[in-house]
């Protein structure tokens, strides 16, 4: 697998587009946390998702999670994924974007890369461990939960 990126802006400034579930039922957010690397010699990616937010769920409930990759020109439709909740609204069809199975997960054909990963462990970060400038991410809301996959399957197009 080759993915030539910045690892320090892929997630902070580029951003991803977190989905789980199947092609018949899933949700999916953009994310600014996350990371690629090595864990237990497997190729992994972790990425942080609240409790409150929907895709928590489908995170929980899936054995697969994807992260989507896109150009520049997507900005606004994974600006209105991030900010806007699949239980309130189709955001996929107002985003523009076309979900596309992969494997078995999902992920989207406008998606300049897609990595597919199998869930291999689940934390909630323990706010006593949290340093103090990081705590106000937590004044109103329970702490993330991390996830790390093994990145199964990449995607470039």
């Amino acid at each position: 697998m080759e993915f030539n990126v910045n690892p320090f802006t892929l997630f902070d400034r580029d951003w991803a587009l977190l989905t789980a579930g199947s092609i018949e039922r899933f949700n999916s957010m953009t994310i600014s946390w996350g990371s690629l690397g090595t864990l237990w010699g497997k190729p992994i990616a972790t990425v942080y998702v609240k409790p409150v937010r929907y895709t928590h769920d489908f995170m929980e409930e899936s054995e697969y999670f994807t992260l989507g990759f896109f150009e520049e020109k997507y900005r606004s439709a994974l600006m209105l994924m991030g900010s806007r909740s699949g239980r309130d609204m189709d955001k996929v069809s107002a985003s523009g974007l076309t979900p596309e199975p992969l494997q078995n997960a999902v992920t989207y054909a406008q998606a300049h890369t897609a990595i597919l990963c199998r869930k291999l462990y689940r934390q909630d970060l323990d706010l006593h461990a949290v340093p103090p400038e990081a705590m106000l991410h937590y004044r109103t809301e329970a702490p993330h939960t991390a996830y790390i996959g093994e990145v199964v399957d990449m995607i470039r197009k």
